[in-house]
């Protein structure tokens, strides 16, 4: 069996943080979890994961600014963002598509299980494309 590829969880809830790295470690990804967008661009300055399961309220820099560098370099425009929020606003839904966001999901509205389904399918799509 192949290893999965690694995703980096930007998430400033150390709960939250706890529930999606086992989920998905268990689904046999590798997470590296990062508590702000600072900590999250120091990541990727090192290597670049799979995709990014980024929140958007964080101190610092939130996850609309984020997704604003992630603009600037070639390799990180690729990278596959979904964005995990308690922002319901349809703005704030729209503002964080029209910044690059592959999908964005609600906490509330989402199980820990569904999120993995999100993510392999989108992982699938990027496969797919070669990508």
């Amino acid at each position: 069996m192949t290893a999965k590829p690694t995703i980096l969880l930007v998430e400033d809830d150390t709960f939250i943080i706890d529930i999606y790295q086992t989920k998905l470690s268990q689904a046999g990804y590798t997470v590296i979890p990062a508590s702000n967008g600072k900590e999250a661009l120091a990541h990727l300055e090192k290597s670049t994961p799979a995709l990014i399961l980024l929140d958007i309220v964080m101190p610092y820099m939130d996850g609309f600014d984020v997704l604003r560098e992630l603009q600037k370099k070639e390799e990180w425009k690729k990278v596959p963002v979904i964005l995990l929020t308690n922002l319901s606003q349809k703005e704030d839904i729209e503002h964080g598509l029209d910044l690059g966001a592959s999908d964005y999901l609600i906490k509330s509205h989402f199980t820990p299980s569904e999120v993995l389904t999100k993510i392999e399918a989108l992982l699938q799509k990027k496969a797919d494309s070669g990508a």
